[in-house]
Parts: structure tokens; sequence; C-alpha cells
């Protein structure tokens, strides 16, 4: 295909037909919750779900907004979204977020209390899965976000189509984007064509976030070749990639350190065997042992390596390796390696907290 006939591509509305694909297995769900802010994606994503489910389709659809409490403007494209949802059919709800408001990380922990808002909504209609309007562009400023930041493999997979968001009760809720593989810019020739309104969040050009500062550089890179296309394609190949190196972790799981893993463990490995692995695989078994027992959660890839570095020159060397990370303790000799809960530390005062 010629670059000129790609970019006409990218300018067309999306049809119908190709709203019916989008969302399509939806049809069995009692509910779905769409996560709509009134910017194009989202507005899209309702009309575009919309269109789908007045086609004799059940689910019932609720669109949430959530007012981060951040701009003036905010209520007023709640109210707008609201209106555009009743003109569609869809229930709609604005939810606040309420109390302070990080000086440091804000994006972020925007993002969690939104999903966290939405969760509430949907554990309320009984919707086992939370639509979002990540677009093939936001697809690629991650991709290029991780790669700034020095991820491994695993964060170069970027956003999946179908993800899961833990709850406090334990029970997953399914993360879809059914529009992962679609350009901003069909989104907005869709609305166009519909004469449907959107909002422009300014934050979205805001030089003090590291996505607004990327998406400025997209347009010099993509002349360089360095596309969303390209980007996104780069994801969709490093899952690929990913799903095989899962099915790999599940034969070395079986054979260096079987399972079931009790609860906080402790997790054994035969050193001997760990050592026959491949680097990535050790990297991966030992971080998935030290996350299982420990109290911290996931390792930074960083620190896994230098960690596991450590481990192996002491092993070469025949010293003894009893060390923490991540709320874990790891000690490996000549036999074997055991991963399991760091004690709780001692403090000035004698009071212990935990490591």
């Amino acid at each position: 295909m010629s670059k000129n006939a790609s970019a006409a591509d990218d300018a067309l509305p999306i049809s119908a037909a190709e709203a019916n694909r989008l969302f399509g297995g939806f049809d069995k769900f009692p509910a779905l919750v769409l996560a709509v802010s009134g910017g194009p994606d989202s507005t899209a994503l309702m009309v575009l779900a919309a269109r789908w489910r007045g086609r004799g389709r059940s689910p019932k659809l609720v669109a949430v907004t959530v007012n981060h409490g951040l701009r003036e403007e905010a209520k007023r494209e709640a109210k707008a979204v609201e209106k555009l949802a009743h003109k569609l059919g869809i229930e709609h709800r604005t939810l606040e977020w309420v109390g302070r408001k990080p000086k440091t990380g804000l994006q972020e922990a925007a993002r969690l209390a939104r999903y966290r808002l939405l969760c509430d909504v949907a554990r309320e209609v009984g919707a086992a899965h939370v639509l979002t309007a990540h677009t093939r562009d936001d697809q690629a400023e991650t991709i290029l976000i991780r790669m700034a930041r020095g991820s491994g493999v695993s964060g170069l997979a970027g956003m999946l189509a179908y993800s899961s968001i833990p709850t406090q009760e334990g029970r997953d809720l399914g993360l879809v984007r059914p529009l992962l593989g679609i350009p901003k810019s069909r989104l907005i020739a869709t609305l166009k064509a519909a004469r449907i309104r959107y909002a422009n969040d300014p934050s979205n050009r805001d030089p003090r976030f590291t996505r607004s500062r990327l998406r400025e550089l997209m347009p010099a890179l993509a002349r360089e070749g360095l596309t969303a296309s390209r980007l996104a394609a780069l994801a969709r190949r490093v899952q690929r990639v990913e799903e095989t190196l899962r099915q790999v972790m599940v034969a070395a799981n079986k054979k260096v350190a079987p399972g079931p893993w009790p609860a906080e463990g402790p997790v054994t490995m035969q050193t001997d065997m760990f050592a026959d692995l491949p680097r990535e695989v050790a990297l991966r078994l030992l971080g998935r042992a030290i996350a299982w027992t420990g109290d911290e959660g996931s390792v930074e890839l960083g620190k896994l390596e230098t960690f596991c570095d450590e481990m192996d020159r002491a092993l070469r060397d025949a010293t003894k390796f009893r060390r923490t990370l991540a709320g874990a303790l790891v000690t490996a000799g000549r036999d074997k390696i055991t991963v399991e809960r760091a004690p709780p530390r001692r403090t000035a005062q004698g009071s212990s907290r935990t490591a």
C-alpha cells in the first residue's frame, strides 16, 4: 500500500460493519461500562457502541465520566457527555475524584482513581467489562514512553486489547480496548461525519507531562519512518514473543520450581537447574518467585538484573548469598535457591516493621 493510500484510509470514518466487528463478542453480556471523558476518542467509543447495540443487541451500556477536579471546564464537558449519551439511549453517570491530589505523579494517580471509580460502577450495574477508547496513537506513545524508561520485552508489548483490572474484592474485571488498532484520525472523521462535537483537553498538550512531550515529537519521528503504525506493529510482534515466553516459563516452572507454591512461600529451586535456564527465563522465574513471596509486588527489571548478577557471582565464587528484594528473602547455595517472605526489619527504637 502506498503512503498516500494509507493516509487516505486513516481519514475514513468507521463504517457500521466495522463497528459490528469492533464490538463483536459482547452480545451476551448483560452490561458494559464505557469510560467517556468527552474527548474525541471516548466520544467516538460511545457513538460506535450505541450504533452497534442499536442493531438488536442486548447489553446495557453505561457511560461513565470521571471529573478529576483538575480543570474548571470538566463539569461542562461532563454535562455535554451526559446530553449526548441520553440522545444515544445510553445511561450516563458523572463521578468525582475527591480528596487531595498529589504534587508528583498526578497523571498516574488520576488514572488509578479513574479505574477505581469505573470498577465501582461496573460492580453496581453487574458489568464484567470496562471499555476504554485507547487508540493506535496511544499505543505508539506508550511504546515510546517505555523505551525511554529502559523497558524490557514485556513493556514493549504495550497495551493489550484485553487485560484485567484487579479489584479489592479479588474479582478481576475485564479491561477492553476495542479501538486499539484504530488511528485517532478515523475516530475524528467518524464524529465529523455524524456532526458530533467533542471536547479538547488542554492537558493533552501540557509539556509538563511525558506523554504530551512525546506526542509533539510524533510528526518528526513519522517523517523518519517511525510512524504510529510501525510502533503498533512492533507491539503486536512483541506480544507474540511474550506469548512464547509464557509457554517457556510454564515448562521451566514445572521443572525448576514445581508448584503449587505456598501462599507466602517458601519457593525452592534447584541451583543447577536454575543456572541452566536461558537468562531471560531465569530472570522471569526469579522475579515471579520474589513477587509471589514478597510484599512489595513486582520487581523493577533493572533491580532484578543487578540482583541476579550478584547472586550468580556468589554462586560462582562459592560464597554465601542471602539478600532481600521487594520484601522477599533470597538464599542461594550450591544445591538450592530458596525464596521466602523477608522477616520484619528492626527500627532504631526496637520496634519492627515489614521489610
